[in-house]
Parts: C-alpha cells; sequence; structure tokens
C-alpha cells in the first residue's frame, strides 16, 4: 500500500503554532491555528518549484503556523497517486486539519482568477463552517487578481520580468488558461486591455477562453511584429505551457505564430516563481489570517 504524503512533506514543512485556550461546547479547547494552499495541481516535477517559492514566503511571514497543502483538480491528483504521491483534495485535506485539532484555518486559493476552480473551492470553505467537522474560524483567501489594482500590479510586476533582451519593436504573449465559467473571459480581456495599456506590443490570450490564440495572432499582425516572447499567465509552467504553448506540435501557440512569420522565445516560467507575484497569493492569505485573529 503506498503511503500518503503532502505536499509539503515533499517541499518544506512548517512547526506547528503555539496553543492559546478558547473556550467551546462548554469546556477549553486548545487553539490550532492551520494554513491550507490550494492549487489547480501540477504533475509536472519541474513545475513544483512555483509551489516551493509559494511556501517559502508563506513560511517566513507565517513561521509559527502549519502549512498543508490540498489540489482541486482531480485529474492531477489521480495521476500523482500512480507515482506514489498522495495529495489531498480540498474537502479530504479539510477533514484532515479538523480530526488533527485544528480549530482556525486560512484557507488561499492559488488561482489566478476567481473562476470556476475558485467558485468550487468557496463552497467547500463554506461547509466547513456549519455541522459536524465545522471550524471555529475559516476564511478564504482572494485569488491572484481580486480587484483592478491587483490587475495592475501584476502585469506591471509580469512585464518587469520579460528578458531584459527583448526589443522595442518584439512583443510579448502571454498565455492564460480560461474555461467557460462566466467571469473567465471577462477577466482575461480585462487583463487583455491592462496589458496592451502598459506595453501595445503585449498581447493576453487563453488556451479555453476568450481572447484566443486567433486573436493574438491577428493582433500580433496587425502590429507587424516579427518576434515574440511567450509567457506563461499561469501560477506554474506546467502541461499547458510547456506543451500548448511552447512544443513544436501543430497546434501549439509556439507553432501557430511561427506558421504566421512571428519567431518566438518561450519563457517556462509560472507567475509563482516569481516573488513579486507570488507575494500578492501572500498578501491575500495575510488579509485571511488578519479576519481569523479579528
Amino acid at each position: 500500500m503506498k503511503k500518503a504524503i503532502t505536499l509539503a512533506s515533499l517541499i518544506i514543512v512548517a512547526s506547528l503554532c503555539g496553543p492559546t485556550i478558547a473556550v467551546g461546547h462548554g469546556e477549553k479547547k486548545a487553539m490550532k491555528t492551520g494554513i491550507l494552499l490550494v492549487s489547480f495541481g501540477t504533475s509536472d516535477k519541474e513545475a513544483k518549484v512555483s509551489f516551493e517559492n509559494i511556501e517559502r514566503l508563506a513560511h517566513k511571514k507565517f513561521k509559527d503556523t502549519e502549512i498543508r497543502w490540498a489540489f482541486t483538480s482531480g485529474i492531477i491528483r489521480r495521476k500523482l497517486a500512480k507515482s506514489g504521491v498522495m495529495i489531498d483534495s480540498p474537502t479530504v485535506a479539510l477533514s484532515k486539519m479538523y480530526d488533527d485539532g485544528f480549530t482556525s484555518i486560512a484557507v488561499q486559493s492559488l488561482h489566478t482568477i476567481g473562476g470556476a476552480e475558485y467558485d468550487e473551492l468557496k463552497e467547500i470553505v463554506a461547509k466547513f463552517k456549519v455541522g459536524p467537522e465545522a471550524f471555529d474560524k475559516i476564511e478564504l483567501g482572494a485569488p491572484l487578481l481580486n480587484s483592478y489594482a491587483d490587475l495592475l500590479r501584476v502585469a506591471k510586476e509580469m512585464l518587469n520580468e520579460v528578458p531584459k533582451e527583448r526589443k522595442n519593436d518584439e512583443a510579448v504573449v502571454l498565455m492564460g488558461h480560461g474555461n467557460e465559467h462566466h467571469y473567465s473571459d471577462l477577466a482575461y480581456i480585462a487583463a487583455a486591455k491592462v496589458f496592451k495599456e502598459l506595453d501595445p506590443l503585449a498581447f493576453v490570450g487563453t488556451v479555453e477562453g476568450h481572447p484566443t490564440l486567433e486573436t493574438v495572432v491577428e493582433q500580433c499582425k496587425a502590429a507587424k511584429v516579427k518576434k515574440t516572447y511567450l509567457i506563461p499567465f499561469m501560477s506554474v509552467a506546467g502541461d499547458h505551457a510547456k506543451n500548448d504553448m511552447a512544443s513544436d506540435d501543430d497546434g501549439s501557440w509556439k507553432s501557430v505564430l511561427e506558421k504566421n512569420g512571428i519567431t518566438c522565445v518561450a519563457v517556462l516560467k509560472g507567475s509563482a516563481e516569481y516573488d513579486s507575484i507570488a507575494s500578492i497569493w501572500i498578501e491575500h492569505l495575510e488579509t485571511a489570517m488578519d479576519k481569523l485573529n479579528n
């Protein structure tokens, strides 16, 4: 039987928080606060550097609080399980934390936008506010792009991270995930507008939504772009970045752009690898932790 392990045990395990005393159900109970970091997930070993960076920053900020992980993608969890790596779903992770005596939980979304995955996470967190496994307190930290200020800051930081050798007539194409959720297209269309306002040759597209790759190609051709840097607009540079964006497959973004006469340079680095971006998630976690304390 394969032994279950958490991502934290593979990367960094934070120390347990110091107990305080509270009254619950007529008796004193030791207070125990924990953090649950929740991502869509990845099975790409190299892409896990993004998670290592997020956890490093979270541990640095909250030294005395135990950090655990959960992945929302069942496909990713099952794929990892076949290799002996067991990562919990958010529901299972929270149930285990309840059984382990945690009383207050800050659940931090590591999603880029408040789309379908984030909505599902909100529903899960709500279930742990009532019922037999209800925590004394549980708060959910916002995804990366939770406000216009977040978006503007992310866009500026992402553009600052573009390779310095980029020339003035060369473009930047950022690949987001996207999905059919009603908020997704609005979020990425807004992102495309903000990036373009900051840099006329910065274009945003999505794998499964709008703006599409076709839109990005049209924009590049209209701007007479001959070379572009392909950058994932995702927390990790996993399968989507390596296969859908940067591979030599016929349908990849690199191949499609090159067929249209545009040379491509792929930057395989997830947004969570940049401290300037990862720190925004940590700030949202700090907000959730403040709500627990207040």
